[in-house]
């Protein structure tokens, strides 16, 4: 399933979740979110930071931190994790998985109508709720594989 919605779309359902929150929806909220929409690349905080810094210096690294949970907390963007690995964010938050390569830390969204027939378990003697399931199919990324081959 592919993104439906703009990055217009996204900064306008975030202005209206600021209002109805009754938080002020300021510069440094919109330059993080559109930072966070334009890398497609499952970025990090720190690239994140990296691109808000560019355009707007003032924005400190604590504020990127923070600004991003906020923004996952309320559903516009999500946390792509694995383990040993630093918190990447996703601006698809529609249900979807990952390839992740173990050499150079990438990830590659993946739609498989057959990973999402996938039948979760259940939880409930652990007194767990599942409200989220992605798979991560974790190996080598084609440019790793060439950059092996080559030596």
């Amino acid at each position: 399933m592919e993104q439906t919605t703009t990055k217009a779309d996204r900064l306008e359902e975030f202005q209206r979740l600021c209002r109805d929150a009754g938080l002020p929806f300021t510069l440094q909220r919109r330059v993080i979110l559109e930072a966070a929409l334009e890398l497609e690349t499952h970025p990090t905080a720190d690239e994140i930071h990296q691109v808000v810094a560019v355009r707007h210096p003032g924005i400190a690294r604590a504020t990127v931190y923070r600004t991003l949970e906020e923004l996952c907390r309320r559903g516009l963007l999500s946390k792509a994790c694995h383990p040993g690995r630093v918190v990447r964010y996703d601006s698809r938050t529609e249900p979807h998985h990952h390839l992740v390569c173990m050499r150079c830390d990438s990830m590659i969204d993946i739609s498989d109508e057959a990973l999402d027939r996938l039948s979760i378990p259940d939880t409930s003697a652990f007194g767990f709720e599942v409200r989220d399931f992605r798979v991560q199919l974790r190996g080598i990324c084609r440019r790793c594989r060439q950059l092996e081959d080559k030596s």
